[in-house]
């Protein structure tokens, strides 16, 4: 029986092709223009185009701009170009490639031979990514499910959205861009090796048959058994019969936008597997620490989120194997995580809603875009501000963070929020002492950090996004000032932090590029200043 359902990785058309290479140089270009550019003043409109200055290697690149920018949102659009002596020529990814890491180098004095390496793997797999779904022509036809594996580009300021670890074939099979589906397989293990907290149900639920006797089923991802498949402990557990492999169940699981988490829709749950492979930033895997946190979270925001009256997506309950082994603890570690159709509406991801095309297939979106913008606001901005202010609760509702529900005619009627990996408490604020000390490190931020956090995510990593996409569908009305004139009313507040955001103060925006460069962990990544749009009318030439 076969285990995953996607085409094999094919040749890559030269629309694909060329696809993927506009697509390489638009993330180069976006962080380039919010880390580098803006940061040092070397940035300015002329007619239709963006000029960019590189001020430590002297050079001047350009891109078309589709239309007026507004604060710190530009949509860039080919051509590409360098000036060099006096005259404009076609600057190719390659040749953006290296004059970034040239900058980046001189204005750090640090070297880094991986990146040029990291932004290729990452064109590659767009390339492999657009030829597969170019081939398969039907995608999922679940609203939800479709939503999740639509972002074919990622990131659009990250300058290797789609780097993945290992040959395209391993992980292509399991890629949601590509439509991917599979079934989990199901472990046997005695009862003394399984390791389990909080709500033994939320399991249960999800077991396809009864488990031998004496023995609890585990989940697993076919993908991450077949990375720990040299593990000296768990090849002797698997040989002495110690621990079975009952094979794949029944049911079939979508890959999400994070590749690692999947959907069940017969069991309307989520599993959030482990994988021991770099996706982007980070080797996702569960750590131990995250196992006890999550649940620990879970258990100490339900009443938050009822008091806010907003939705979190529960996660009642991890397993994993207690062998002696840290890396098989983490690597077969998962947790459950609440489905969707209890939610109101049809449930989106909010960054399929950051694409144009996706965003046009609401009817109510493209009639009245001022009025879906207000709706949207209101379920996803309230909660958030709620949560830090009056609770001391760092979201993270960055836009693959997000469910957004919408009705028959797309109007937004309701906000999920979901994964509690990134989800904090503000340190000092919460009675955290029954903790172990790294589960505590885990889980906290200080309150300015965590403020950072949030500004980031909730404003410019999901906000600007939805705002821009809306302003594409009418390219030539203006409508991102009005828009955000229209987000004010829902930042209101007499909270200093909402004063200063309302007085159009400079925001934290993460900086991808230089956290690819110097190489350092998502968790301790910088952030640069750029433009309020709560307070920016627009770029002046």
């Amino acid at each position: 029986m076969t285990e995953t359902h996607t085409h094999a990785h094919t040749a890559p058309a030269p629309a694909a092709l060329a696809a993927a290479a506009d697509g390489t140089a638009t993330a180069l270009l976006n962080c380039l223009v919010r880390e580098v550019c803006g940061p040092e003043r070397q940035l300015w409109t002329r007619d239709d185009r963006l000029v960019m200055r590189l001020p430590r290697v002297g050079v001047l690149l350009r891109a078309r701009l589709a239309r007026k920018p507004h604060g710190p949102s530009f949509r860039l659009v080919p051509p590409f170009e360098e000036q060099r002596d006096g005259a404009w020529i076609p600057a190719g990814r390659p040749r953006l490639t290296s004059l970034i890491a040239g900058e980046l180098e001189l204005s750090t004095g640090r070297a880094n031979p991986e990146f040029t390496t990291q932004v290729e793997d990452s064109h590659r797999s767009l390339e492999a990514i657009l030829a597969t779904r170019e081939a398969q022509k039907a995608m999922p036809t679940d609203a939800f499910i479709a939503s999740e594996q639509s972002l074919v580009f990622g990131h659009r300021f990250h300058p290797s959205p789609k780097a993945r670890q290992g040959a395209v074939d391993e992980w292509l099979r399991y890629a949601p861009e590509a439509g991917a589906r599979f079934r989990p397989h199901w472990l046997a293990v005695p009862d003394a090796l399984l390791v389990e907290e909080g709500d033994p149900r939320a399991f249960a639920r999800l077991e396809p048959f009864k488990a031998p006797p004496g023995r609890r089923l585990l989940p697993a991802h076919p993908w991450q058994l077949s990375l720990l498949k040299d593990e000296p402990l768990l090849q002797r557990a698997f040989a002495s019969g110690l621990v079975r492999d009952l094979g794949p169940g029944p049911a079939e699981a979508f890959p999400t936008s994070s590749v690692r988490t999947a959907y069940l829709p017969d069991a309307d749950a989520f599993l959030k597997f482990s994988l021991d492979v770099r996706i982007t930033n980070c080797v996702r895997k569960n750590a131990w620490y995250e196992l006890a946190g999550a649940v620990e979270l879970d258990r100490l925001l339900r009443p938050v989120f009822e008091e806010i009256n907003a939705t979190l997506l529960a996660e009642p309950a991890y397993r994993s194997l207690a062998l002696a082994d840290r890396r098989l603890h983490e690597g077969l570690g998962v947790i459950v995580r609440q489905g969707v159709k209890g939610l109101e509406g049809r449930p989106l991801v909010a960054a399929a809603l950051a694409m144009p095309e996706n965003l046009a297939d609401l009817p109510a979106a493209h009639r009245n875009p001022l009025d879906w913008w207000d709706a949207y606001v209101s379920h996803v901005v309230p909660p958030v501000l709620r949560a830090f202010l009056e609770h001391g609760v760092v979201l993270e509702p960055h836009l693959q963070n997000v469910l957004v529900c919408v009705d028959d005619d797309g109007m937004p009627v309701q906000a999920a929020f979901r994964d509690l990996e990134g989800t904090k408490l503000v340190a000092g604020r919460w009675d955290l002492a029954h903790l172990p000390a790294r589960v505590r490190e885990a889980v906290t931020y200080d309150a300015d950090r965590g403020w950072d956090r949030v500004v980031y995510c909730l404003l410019i990593n999901h906000l600007t996004e939805i705002a821009a996409a809306l302003a594409d569908l009418r390219p030539g009305s203006d409508l991102e000032p009005e828009l955000w004139r229209a987000a004010r009313a829902h930042f209101a507040g007499d909270h200093p932090r909402l004063r200063a955001l309302r007085a159009g103060v400079p925001v934290p925006a993460k900086a991808n590029l230089r956290t690819r460069w110097t190489r350092s962990a998502d968790r301790s990544a910088g952030y640069v200043q750029v433009a309020n749009p709560l307070g920016v009318e627009q770029l002046t030439s």
